[in-house]
């Protein structure tokens, strides 16, 4: 499985992520694929603190992408899965497939515009997380313990990653967390204030194409315009309902869209609550 694979490999490379002990895809058991995975120690990251998270985000992100990204597709290898399937072209291959077989037609221009923009391949490539958020950091005795969340992960620009992590502190509407009324309200104002002091910590540690970060943007963009076209098209797919995209995500992710590429992206109608 890929968590897996992903995850043991990043243990090797003295990266924390929890080690995967057993994974499986038959549903029997627990009704879906599983991991059994070593416990880690702490809290999320806003559960423990606030001030400093801009720091604590950008600089895990920066030690992840300084890893030796070929001993990490070399250990992917090992475990008998390919390289090639951990990119971004085979992410916005997969995009695109998934666009095509939900016939989300109003999202094909958008997908159109990826296609024929995507950064020239070449330079050095990082192991990204894909979706990298104070939520997925796990902190203890003020120390980092762990970081989780695997399954996006991929080798390609830095900027996919940072973009990725830009637009959740972006777009995402403070009202899906747990945190406080007052917390939130505190969080909303200070939020262009974390997303310049996340950039500036990262860039203290590494460089940044600005415009392969706005590319990135837009991808992360489409991503979750995707999800959102199939949950809106099967929205008891999911299970439970998705509080995310059952908020103001979408249509800023949207609008997000439309300000980097001049393209209008068009969803499903909502027939029913999404889940």
């Amino acid at each position: 499985m890929r968590e897996k694979a992903a995850q043991n490999a990043l243990v090797e490379l003295g990266y924390p992520a929890p080690r995967v002990l057993f994974a499986s895809t038959d549903a029997a058991p627990l009704g879906g694929a599983f991991l059994i995975m070593e416990r880690l120690s702490g809290k999320p990251l806003p559960e423990v603190r606030m001030l400093g998270m801009a720091r604590i985000v950008a600089e895990l992100q920066a030690s992840l992408h300084e890893l030796d990204a070929n001993a990490f597709l070399r250990a992917l290898a090992r475990d008998g899965l390919a390289p090639q399937s951990f990119t971004f072209e085979a992410h916005l291959e997969q995009l695109a497939n998934r666009v095509g077989r939900f016939s989300l037609d109003g999202l094909a221009p958008g997908i159109e515009w990826l296609a024929q923009r995507r950064p020239v391949p070449g330079g050095s490539h990082a192991v990204c997380h894909g979706d990298l958020h104070p939520y997925n950091i796990l902190m203890a005795a003020d120390r980092v313990t762990g970081v989780l969340d695997w399954p996006h992960a991929v080798v390609a620009d830095a900027e996919l990653d940072v973009a990725s992590t830009l637009i959740i502190f972006k777009l995402v509407p403070m009202e899906v967390s747990d945190l406080s009324a007052p917390i939130r309200w505190l969080a909303n104002a200070a939020r262009p204030l974390l997303v310049a002091a996340y950039l500036r910590d990262y860039r203290r540690r590494r460089q940044l194409d600005r415009g392969k970060l706005a590319y990135y943007e837009a991808a992360a963009c489409m991503k979750a315009l995707v999800k959102a076209g199939e949950l809106r098209l099967a929205p008891t797919a999911a299970g439970s309902p998705n509080a995310l995209f059952a908020s103001t995500f979408t249509e800023r992710a949207l609008g997000h869209f439309r300000g980097l590429t001049g393209i209008t992206p068009v969803l499903p109608a909502t027939t029913a609550s999404v889940a």
